[in-house]
Parts: structure tokens; sequence; C-alpha cells
């Protein structure tokens, strides 16, 4: 390692990978998949690796991958505009009850969360009738999505508005956290859905299509990309951009329902938001510029970093969450991690612990503690102090979040 810099730079047949992970595991899989990316014609400069990393399904989770001329919808992945909102408040620790549970209760009651009859009729994650918040929101959204299913009636099935406001399953979350001065913060995990899943399946087959039609041969087929100019490209980045809206409109209205699920509780006193306020993607793709070129900057399992803006960075349920602000890294194309990152597969994870150890791993915070959460227990995840600590170049610790609260899917 290059005693100037805090991270490793590995040569490829293609372009370099430079990779912020001094002190955190950097598995050989998710280190074949980089090297693939790498080697692709259209990469720009190198690939940014963040400590979180690990594999993916064609790109790795936890990199930064900028083009020019082409873009990966692998790379982007299917939890498009996948990201975090958090908010801080006038309460403080003392001002919360000693029972949690009821606060808890509250805003599970507020935020459809999880997924039941496999997301058919019924489907607790979802709405039922639409509340006034979410109608008013989709009715902004609607427009965009209805000339996206004239061009692709297939991307119509499925739970769209009704997911709008809504959490999901997996590692989305909703948390109650307490900062180092005792603030009380909300703070959120989510994207967008059901609908943002049927997009990014739906383009990464289409350009897996286009390669076997041009006779394209990739070392990973996940790696279809679609070239600038062409039909497809234009239709996906209208389609991921709208997307990306629905994701953060639906953490905004989220964050809007556990705020007044926690004015409306009855153990609370009456409280404001503060301006300490950040809601960011970590899975998206945007136009930058970096190193004097127009590009094509893929963030999968990124947040952005640059100068002086703000980004959330969560542990793991019982790990600390950081609200961060960036130093503007050229070389990381202004980038940091979006979480802990696992150090093991759901599956993984499910045979090595049980429901005691989970137990024991979030004492004291109020959240699940069944067998149906044990994928998401800390200790599948890397430790978010040495994520931190490796990414030091990439940002300064805003404030230090603790959770009292998880509500998971």
């Amino acid at each position: 390692m290059d005693a100037t810099n805090l991270h490793l730079t590995l040569e490829t047949a293609g372009k370099p990978i430079k990779a912020w992970t001094a002190g955190v595991q950097f598995e050989a899989e998710a280190e074949a998949q980089l090297r693939r990316v790498a080697e692709l014609p259209f990469i720009h400069k190198w690939v940014a690796v963040m400590p979180d990393v690990h594999s993916g399904i064609g790109a790795t989770v936890g990199s930064v991958v900028a083009t020019r001329g082409a873009i990966i919808p692998a790379a982007v992945g299917v939890d498009i505009g996948c990201g975090m909102i958090a908010a801080r408040t006038t309460l403080r620790a003392v001002d919360l009850p000693d029972d949690l549970r009821g606060l808890r209760s509250a805003i599970e009651a507020a935020v459809p969360h999880g997924r039941t009859a496999h997301g058919g009729a019924g489907d607790r994650g979802a709405w039922g009738n639409l509340p006034a918040a979410v109608t008013e929101a989709w009715a902004e959204l609607a427009p965009g999505y209805d000339r996206l299913i004239d061009q692709f009636p297939k991307l119509g099935r499925g739970a769209t508005a009704q997911h709008l406001g809504t959490l999901g399953t997996g590692n989305h979350f909703i948390e109650v956290c307490l900062d180092e001065v005792d603030q009380v913060w909300f703070m959120l995990h989510s994207g967008s859905r059901g609908v943002g899943n049927r997009i990014g399946s739906f383009f990464i087959d289409l350009a897996k299509k286009d390669m076997r039609t041009w006779m394209v041969n990739l070392p990973d087929e996940n790696l279809a990309y679609l070239p600038e100019g062409t039909d497809h490209f234009g239709q996906y980045w209208g389609a991921v951009g709208w997307a990306q809206k629905f994701a953060a409109k639906n953490r905004e209205l989220m964050m809007a329902a556990v705020v007044k699920a926690a004015r409306d509780c009855a153990k609370l006193p009456p409280f404001e938001l503060t301006d300490m306020a950040v809601n960011c993607h970590h899975n998206y793709v945007a136009r930058e510029h970096h190193y004097g070129a127009d590009v094509l900057v893929t963030r999968k399992g990124a947040v952005r970093a640059g100068e002086g803006e703000l980004g959330i960075i969560p542990g793991s349920m019982g790990a600390k969450s950081f609200i961060v602000r960036g130093k503007g890294n050229a070389e990381s194309f202004c980038s940091c991690s979006h979480g802990a990152g696992r150090k093991m597969s759901r599956t993984a994870a499910r045979k090595a612990f049980t429901v005691e150890d989970h137990a024991a791993a979030t004492h004291g915070i109020e959240c699940r503690k069944d067998a149906d959460v044990i994928d998401e227990t800390p200790a599948a995840y890397k430790s978010i102090d040495a994520v931190m600590n490796a990414q030091r170049e990439l940002v300064d610790i805003v404030h230090t979040l603790r959770q009292v609260v998880c509500v998971k899917g």
C-alpha cells in the first residue's frame, strides 16, 4: 500500500482497481468480479472499491464504476435507488419511555413492512387503500410510469403505487437512534420496491439479449451493457431515473409517517425536526464529471461523498451508524461505503447463528428477536468500526448513532 494513501491499487488486464479495504475482509470472489468489470473496454480510469465490498450479481456490491459510452444495468442492480434517510429531532434520550415497545408498535402500524401472500392480495407489506399523502405523491409519479409501461407492458405486472411509502424486507429497516449527545434521530433504509426490481431485472435481461444478438463475448453475462445512443440505452436511462425518483419519494413518505406515529405516541412529549436531514441513494447511476470527462457513474452499494456532502453509513442491527461529510476524494470518484457490508451469505448466517445469539447481539434494542431475522444479525456483517477506519480518506464523521428501536420487515 502506498505510504501516502490508505487504499490498495490492483493491476488487472484492463483498468486498475483502487480499493479502500485496509483491515476489512475482501473476498476472492469479489475481487474476481471486480477484475472482470475492470477489463471492459469502456471503463473510465479505474474501478473504485469501498470497504463494505462483497460479491453480487455480475457487479460487486460496494463498487463505483465510471463508464464512457455504455451502462451496465447489473452494476446498478435491481434495488434501484435504494438508500437512506435520516432526520434529527428535538427529542432527547430522557424523553423516551423506559419501555419502547409502544413506539416500535406505533411505527410498525404506520408503515407497511415485510411481505406475505407471496406479494399478492392481502400482502401486509403493501397498502390496501392508499393514504392521501401516497395518492398525492403517486399523482406526480404516474405520468412517467404510464410512459414506461406503454413501452414495456410487462413492467406493469405487479404492485407499484401500493408499495409507495412501504419498507420491504431483507436489510431494509426503520430505526430510532441516539447520537453522541443523546439527541433522538429517526432513520430508515429502503428503495424502489417491487417496481424497481421489475425495471432492473427487465433491462438486465434486455442487455443480455442485445449481447447475444451482437455476438459480444463477456467474461460474465451479467455484465451485459447498453451502448449510449441506442434505443435501449435511452429507455433504460429514463426508467432508472424514474425508479430513483420513486425511491427517494418512498423514503420521504415513510419518514413523514414515522414522525407522525411518534408524535401521536402518548408517551412522547411534543417535538420538532431540526435542520439536520439527509436523503441519499446508494444503488444508482448519475452523470458526473471526473478527470476531465463526462461519465456515467454507477454506485452499487456506495454513497456519493463530494466535498461537504452529507451521507449516511448504517451499521447492522445492534451496531453503530454514522452521518458523514464527504471529503470529495477524486480517486474514489467522490464516494464512500453504504454500510458495513455482509461478510457471510444469508444462508450461511442462518446456519451459523441461533435466536439466542441474535438476542444477545441486540441486547438493549427494541427489535425482532426471532428466527426470521437471523440472516440480519450483526455478526453476519463486517465490523462497522473497521469499515469506517478504512475509509477515513473519504469521509469525516459528523454524528455517531446507536439504535434503540429497529423495525424489520
